[in-house]
């Protein structure tokens, strides 16, 4: 096995082959939302559930409980904005080396398909793509559509998006879901890499998310990436532990929440 393939393994499944990841980043862009105030105790829910891997900004990789450190894989992500200047403007803040040497299994790169400043999102992504051929890092692309002039549920724009995001190196791409499985089968069959569907917002109920999971696994989607719709829960592990009784253990909604105890 190549380097890659080592670390791929420790943010995935190696079993089913799948991603069960849970992206904590927001304290960069929206600030201290509810479920990242204590971070030690999330991830620790997180790794009891049995999630794969968590996402962080680089600072954060110092609130990983040390005794947690081997349950459960860590990306730290490299670029950023906030809310309160310009949200759309990703910028890198970190690189692949620097990730590997705060204890990183991976890293991920946010673009924003359409916007002002796709151009140098794009360079900044094929950059950190070649620094992570040359040091056996994997990296996630997060692919969303945003701009003045797109539609961010369009499955063509969706499809374009996560196609950029392999075809410049991405391992995995993480993408906004529609809602639609049939019509989303479009997004994975373009993609050569595997696609793993954002959360978004925090939904109303719980099963409203996990069959959101579940229509998605069913059309060749490889796990999920969510983070609100995961953190914010009341019961962080169950939801994590229904999440995975989806992607790694094929179970319907209904199995997957009896088992978990929702």
């Amino acid at each position: 096995m190549t380097g890659k393939e080592i670390r791929l393994n420790r943010i995935r499944d190696p079993k089913s082959g799948n991603f069960l990841i849970v992206p904590m980043d927001h304290g960069v862009s929206i600030g201290p939302v509810d479920g990242l105030k204590d971070m030690e105790s999330t991830i620790s829910e997180i790794a009891d559930g049995g999630g794969d891997a968590v996402l962080m900004q680089k600072g954060n990789l110092r609130e990983v409980p040390k005794d947690r450190a081997d349950d459960i894989g860590f990306i730290a992500h490299l670029n950023a904005s906030t809310s309160l200047g310009e949200p759309n403007n990703k910028v890198v803040v970190g690189r692949a080396k620097e990730a590997l040497r705060r204890g990183a299994d991976a890293v991920s790169l946010h673009i924003n398909v359409g916007s002002e400043t796709e151009p140098h999102q794009l360079e900044d992504l094929g950059e950190i793509s070649d620094e992570c051929e040359k040091y056996g890092v994997p990296l996630a692309a997060m692919t969303y559509v945003r701009g003045p002039d797109v539609d961010s549920t369009d499955v063509d724009n969706l499809a374009h998006a996560t196609r950029m995001g392999a075809e410049l190196g991405a391992d995995l791409v993480k993408t906004s879901y529609t809602g639609n499985p049939d019509e989303y089968r479009k997004v994975v069959e373009g993609c050569p890499v595997p696609v793993v569907i954002a959360g978004g917002p925090k939904a109303d109920t719980k099963k409203e998310v996990l069959q959101d999971i579940r229509d998605a696994m069913d059309i060749g989607v490889s796990g999920t990436m969510m983070g609100r719709n995961v953190f914010q829960q009341d019961d962080v592990s169950g939801m994590v532990n229904a999440i995975s009784g989806i992607v790694h253990r094929d179970k319907t909604v209904q199995e997957a929440m009896k088992d978990a105890g929702l």
